[in-house]
């Protein structure tokens, strides 16, 4: 018995407890520190940030076109039926997953986005929330955060469609994001329906 205590304490030796991470989002993923890292790098450099599964290389901070604070955000990519897109602007999508980027910079933001957008892929989210801010201090400005958001949400491949949330949820002040469905859930929906891939 003695020795089985022995033999555990030296196992365990040097072993930490895990600190407790608040990211403010809900049923979100952490990535282990090895990918925060590299996110980070990736999305500060502008470089490519797509070695885990999405292809993130068309999202940049060039040119972005300013909206203003109390403006709609809307955008669906061909192939998005009219219901679906209707149902989804409406609210009426369960929302897996959320990230708040109040108090975020830019520079913070666009780590942020990517890393979250990429975590509800690999963990088969379909509808998520982003709440940017209307950034309405000054409601003659553009709102800068907002903006960018926009831009980035557009340009990720597995961003399918995006419109601002509806009043109980931040209104223009979030955006309901919808994302292409992973072939494991394709995969799945066939295999419950029956069908053949």
């Amino acid at each position: 018995m003695k020795d089985d205590d022995d033999l555990f304490r030296r196992q365990i030796d040097g072993v930490v407890p895990l600190k407790k991470v608040d990211r403010n989002v809900v049923k979100k993923p952490l990535v282990d520190a090895d990918q925060k890292s590299y996110l980070r790098q990736a999305a500060v450099s502008n470089t490519r940030a797509d070695d885990f599964s999405q292809d993130f290389t068309s999202v940049s901070d060039d040119y972005v076109e300013m909206v203003r604070p109390l403006d709609v955000l809307s955008f669906k990519r061909a192939g998005i039926q009219d219901g679906v897109f209707r149902k989804f602007r409406l609210g009426k999508y369960t929302i897996e997953g959320h990230l708040d980027l109040h108090r975020k910079t830019v520079a913070e933001a666009r780590i942020e986005v990517l890393s979250f957008i990429r975590e509800a892929m690999t963990y088969d989210l379909r509808t998520v929330m982003i709440l940017h801010g209307k950034g309405e201090r000054n409601i003659e400005q553009p709102a800068k955060l907002k903006s960018y958001v926009a831009k980035w949400l557009k340009e990720i491949p597995d961003v399918m469609a995006y419109h601002s949330a509806q009043k109980q949820h931040g209104g223009t002040g979030a955006v309901y994001v919808l994302l292409k469905k992973s072939e494991r859930l394709k995969e799945k929906n066939r295999e419950e329906h029956g069908q053949r891939g």
